[in-house]
């Protein structure tokens, strides 16, 4: 690192005392560049100018800049609390997370046409269109245009009317009941206003009231025995009330509150707030952290940052995870609210599928900048939480071993990409040292000859050159506690597990030495290693059954006259496959090292002889 100042700057923290406080980061300027609180001064300040080169980019580049440090010392762990928010409102030094999020506001579109759509817009233009808003989550925006569309059955197309009525047939959104079909031209102007009339009343009042005015004008119809009319509205109303109960994760039992969940990939994270008001969810926000080593206490920072900024503070914030001094943030929040605020991290309920929906979506914002899809970030990320990795495991390779009969033990190694199988990356391995069925041994060679291929380094392989992320092994605690001290004394640090199956040959759960780990309830996790522990058997068994039929047909060549078992293996070398022999010509079998003529004449007529 290009900063000549390290070695004063780590002997001035190694002066530190061992107490609660604050420390102010400065650049050559004298500006602030960042504020952060300790419990033990000491110990923290003096952990950013050791082993500088393992910090990842954000805090590598901050230390980079640091010319200099100040500090404050205070007598509690929360009154260092409350300095530190203050100070960074106050300074909004650069490298302290910004929460800054990049949408700007969303309206509600109801276009001036004939037969007018209602659509979701991020500017509001002089064509004459009337405009609901503005709003400051597009989210919500999206969420209650997609419903009141679907509700009262309005087209979504793009056909123009009246001038394309009965122009080509109906699209697949009328045959499936989610449009009322105005294309056929069976319905009037007057009887489309009043459908959106209604459906407007349904955006500017809720579900609930546009249920309770329909099924009065329901009624009102019904007395005039206008029965045809009734039973349409009738109709709207069951599907208002589908929809709600379809959308409802956009409602919640707590009146006010926030959802706060964070997802990382190798190169970012994501934290996530839906906000909850009235109890309907009424915003969405997210942002990017950058990469971060510690979750949880990016989530502490996260939160701190985020309320102290913010006026509306809900009376109860539900987390994805745990943080360091809980009841200390509690007490900063409720007295910066004015009353009493709750933190929890729910683990079963509405709350908790709230915070798996909050998750789900830090997870597809993650995606999107990463070209993957939400379900392959959710699932490393929750595999992560899960084993407790410091980061989610963008390579994995997992390894299984198969035989038929002690004469064809093979080990399979498939590797899986950023959640994605990297099949130019399998390997197979035949068994060379091993007697017998010995999974334990056959396992421990298999793992000894791919690490000795990674420190070879006049053997280069794509396969070989990448230390995994995460090893998983088709196996129970027993193969864990097997290759956790042979991948050890080679130097090898990768996080070790074993992939348990059930009596039906299911993923059941995850093997440490030590013990299991339960999989089941957590989807994302459960379906990621079921998808690559099935892949490993298939591979593996795969290659199991061509080496037992191999050996076979070798046996088979052997009572040819003149073909013994040394002949019989060259011919497999030279051909690869039992199909490539059979079609073979007696000139073609007689190209075979060691094979005469004659001899490739009585092999081809003894393959041959019940042709």
């Amino acid at each position: 690192m290009d900063n000549p100042r390290l070695p004063y700057l780590a002997e001035k923290a190694h002066k530190l005392p061992l107490r609660p406080g604050v420390y102010i980061m400065k650049n050559r300027a004298g500006d602030i560049i960042y504020i952060g609180k300790a419990k033990a001064l000491k110990n923290r300040v003096s952990s950013y100018f050791r082993a500088v080169e393992k910090h990842l980019p954000k805090v590598y580049q901050m230390v980079s800049h640091v010319h200099d440090f100040d500090y404050i010392v205070t007598d509690s762990e929360f009154e260092a609390l409350v300095l530190e928010c203050s100070m960074i409102k106050l300074h909004s030094p650069k490298y302290n997370i910004l929460l800054k999020d990049d949408k700007g506001y969303s309206y509600i579109k109801v276009s001036k046409e004939p037969y007018p759509r209602i659509r979701h817009v991020f500017q509001r233009e002089d064509d004459g269109a009337t405009y609901i808003g503005p709003y400051i989550s597009s989210f919500v925006v999206n969420e209650t245009v997609d419903e009141v569309n679907r509700a009262f059955l309005l087209p979504t197309c793009t056909r123009r009317f009246p001038q394309e009525f009965g122009k080509g047939r109906p699209c697949l959104n009328f045959h499936i009941k989610q449009c009322m079909g105005v294309c056929r031209g069976r319905i009037s102007q007057e009887e489309y206003a009043e459908v959106l009339e209604q459906a407007l009343e349904y955006i500017r009042g809720g579900g609930a009231q546009s249920v309770e005015l329909l099924t009065r004008r329901m009624n009102e119809c019904a007395e005039k025995m206008q029965f045809e009319k009734a039973a349409q509205l009738r109709d709207r109303i069951k599907a208002i009330s589908r929809i709600s109960e379809s959308q409802k994760v956009v409602f919640s039992k707590v009146a006010n509150q926030d959802i706060i969940a964070l997802a990382r990939s190798e190169q970012d994270t994501c934290a996530v707030v839906l906000k909850f008001r009235g109890e309907r969810l009424v915003d969405k926000q997210d942002f990017l952290l950058g990469a971060v080593d510690d979750l949880d206490g990016a989530r502490l920072e996260f939160l701190l940052r985020y309320y102290t900024t913010r006026e509306d503070i809900p009376k109860r914030v539900q987390l994805d995870g745990e943080i360091e001094d809980i009841d200390i943030a509690a007490q900063l929040l409720s007295e910066q609210a004015g009353h009493r605020v709750e933190i929890r991290v729910p683990q079963r309920g509405e709350q908790q599928k709230l915070v798996e929906m909050a998750r789900a979506n830090a997870a597809e914002r993650l995606s999107q900048k990463a070209e993957r899809t939400g379900r392959e970030v959710a699932a490393l990320d929750e595999l992560a939480r899960l084993l407790g990795l410091s980061k989610p495991p963008a390579y994995i390779e997992a390894y299984d071993i198969s035989n038929i009969g002690s004469d064809t033990v093979v080990g399979g190694m498939v590797v899986f990409e950023n959640g994605r199988p990297k099949r130019a990356c399998y390997r197979k391995f035949t068994i060379k040292t091993v007697q017998g069925t010995d999974d334990y041994a056959s396992m421990s060679e298999v793992l000894s000859r791919r690490f000795g291929r990674y420190f070879d380094e006049t053997q280069k392989d794509e396969a070989f050159d990448r230390m995994p992320d995460l090893i998983l092994l088709d196996g129970g605690k027993g193969h864990v506690s097997t290759i956790v001290p042979l991948l050890a004394s080679m130097g090898v640090s990768a996080p070790v597990f074993g992939m348990v199956k059930d009596d039906r040959h299911r993923t059941r759960a995850i093997a440490e030495s030590g013990g299991e780990i339960a999989i089941n309830s957590h989807r994302s996790a459960f379906t990621l290693v079921s998808t690559i522990q099935d892949e490993v058997h298939r591979f593996s068994i795969t290659f199991s059954r061509a080496r037992h039929q191999k050996s076979a047909f070798e046996s088979t060549l052997t009572q040819c006259e003149g073909i013994g078992e040394k002949r019989a293996a060259e011919i497999f070398r030279h051909f690869k496959t039992i199909k490539a022999i059979r079609a073979a010509t007696p000139d073609q079998l007689a190209e075979v090292k060691g094979v005469s003529k004659p001899a490739a004449r009585k092999l081809y007529d003894f393959l041959h002889a019940e042709d």
